[in-house]
């Protein structure tokens, strides 16, 4: 019998902070928005810290239910990462070893995990790009996946329809309490 709840576990790149992700993700996307293509310079800026954008200049998440995502090992090494002090999102990292785990919007039921910090075999792959109307139009992506510019209604319906099967709840994340970067 096939398991219905598989988990999977993200690790820094030094294994000592982990996170459990219970269930299917909602998407496996990635993004190409000005804010996570600058929130990836920053990041991968700090010391030692792996690469965020891929070679085509996105960043892979997989999206999960905040409700099935929870911290297995090392969450007092979380801190969060905000581009401003008014920033809506903010990038989770594991100070250990700067590796970006989750960016967390503020007031939203999921949470988007880094697809790298998944081990290769237990990675599912990307559905869509989403957000590639923010790059130039010299960038060509090649048809693998399909590309929207903006989040489309197929994108916003699975967050909708995440977001229904929690009650309509907003699950807080209360484990990341320090800060990184600047």
């Amino acid at each position: 019998m096939r398991n219905p709840s598989p988990t999977i576990v993200a690790r820094c790149r030094c294994g000592q902070v982990a996170l459990e992700a219970t269930g299917r993700p909602i998407l496996t996307v990635a993004c190409y928005c000005d804010s996570c293509r600058k929130a990836a310079a920053e990041l991968e800026a700090l010391p030692e810290a792996p690469p965020v954008l891929g070679a085509d200049g996105g960043t892979d998440f997989l999206l999960f239910r905040k409700d099935r995502v929870r911290p297995a090992a090392g969450a007092g090494r979380l801190g969060e990462h905000r581009l401003s002090a008014d920033a809506k999102t903010r990038r989770v990292v594991a100070g250990c070893c700067n590796s970006p785990m989750f960016l967390e919007f503020e007031h939203g039921h999921w949470l988007s995990l880094y697809r790298d910090r998944f081990d290769p075999e237990a990675r599912p792959p990307l559905e869509m790009r989403t957000m590639t109307g923010d790059l130039g139009p010299e960038v060509r992506l090649d048809d693998a996946v399909p590309s929207a510019a903006t989040h489309t209604p197929g994108f916003m319906w699975k967050l909708l329809a995440a977001w229904a099967a929690m009650g309509f709840r907003t699950p807080g994340v209360d484990y990341v309490q320090g800060r990184v970067g600047r």
